[in-house]
């Protein structure tokens, strides 16, 4: 008689949701590395093991929604004001851990002046910030990060340096202040690229953790809604037109004691 007895092998888990990202169905579009961010961050919290004391701040713009996504105490800031809330935060509550999360529409703009100041005054908190390059939510206009030559829904015949100015760079605007202590820019285009992004939150986070003041991880983002592109065009357009302009690389470290 035949022997019909499957042999049951221990299988080796090698995918598993981080615990302080939640179940919730995401409301991105298809193709935006938002979705990537946020697991980065939630791997990082999970291994540094600071969910419990760890608060995020999210503002006006795609990130309106990222308390939905992590299992984590968020606060909601006004459009632009993250920076500025979170330095509230950390003040009234030093040992926790505070991080923004901020698009460039709304860091780069509307909260330009309340990161800069709290990267002069070497405030203690993490700016995790997304680059797309354009303004997501709100209705795909140009944004301070836009491009020569990009071409939004308040520029159709592309961003003109002489009437539009160039384009900001804000990781090394930020590096140059005093108080900031971890200021580098990474992308979200390639698997390399993505695993470099994670170690640089982490060290942001350990920045923090070791009272060392502000610390800014960059991350060159996606939007293929509002770039009009497929989103499997969109990761090849950070490389060949991002990049280029917005180098990755490490603008500030600084190493404690």
């Amino acid at each position: 008689m035949m022997d019909t007895t499957i042999s049951l092998e221990e299988e080796e888990l090698v995918y598993a949701r981080p615990a302080s990202l939640s179940c919730d169905e995401t409301h991105y579009c298809p193709g935006c590395t938002h979705g990537i961010a946020h697991r980065l961050i939630a791997e990082v919290v999970d291994e540094l093991g600071i969910a419990p004391r760890t608060i995020g701040v999210a503002p006006v713009g795609c990130a309106v929604f990222a308390y939905n996504y992590f299992d984590l105490d968020f606060a909601e800031a006004a459009h632009g004001r993250a920076s500025a809330m979170a330095t509230g935060i950390k003040r009234a509550l030093p040992d926790r851990i505070v991080f923004t999360y901020q698009g460039d529409g709304d860091l780069a703009s509307i909260g330009i002046a309340e990161v800069i100041h709290a990267a002069a005054r070497g405030e203690n908190i993490t700016v995790i910030f997304v680059n797309n390059a354009i303004y997501g939510m709100t209705g795909g206009q140009m944004a301070p990060t836009t491009l020569i030559g990009q071409k939004t829904s308040s520029s159709p015949y592309g961003r003109d340096a002489e009437t539009m100015g160039m384009p900001i760079k804000m990781a090394e605007m930020l590096a140059g202040m005093a108080g900031a202590s971890y200021v580098v820019r990474r992308s979200l285009h390639n698997v390399k690229e993505i695993n470099k992004a994670k170690k640089a939150i982490k060290i942001a986070f350990e920045t923090q953790m070791n009272g060392m003041g502000f610390s800014m991880v960059e991350l060159l983002s996606s939007c293929p809604t509002n770039w009009g592109i497929p989103p499997e065009e969109s990761l090849k357009w950070i490389e060949e037109h991002m990049i280029p302009y917005y180098p990755v690389g490490d603008y500030k470290v600084m190493s404690r004691g």
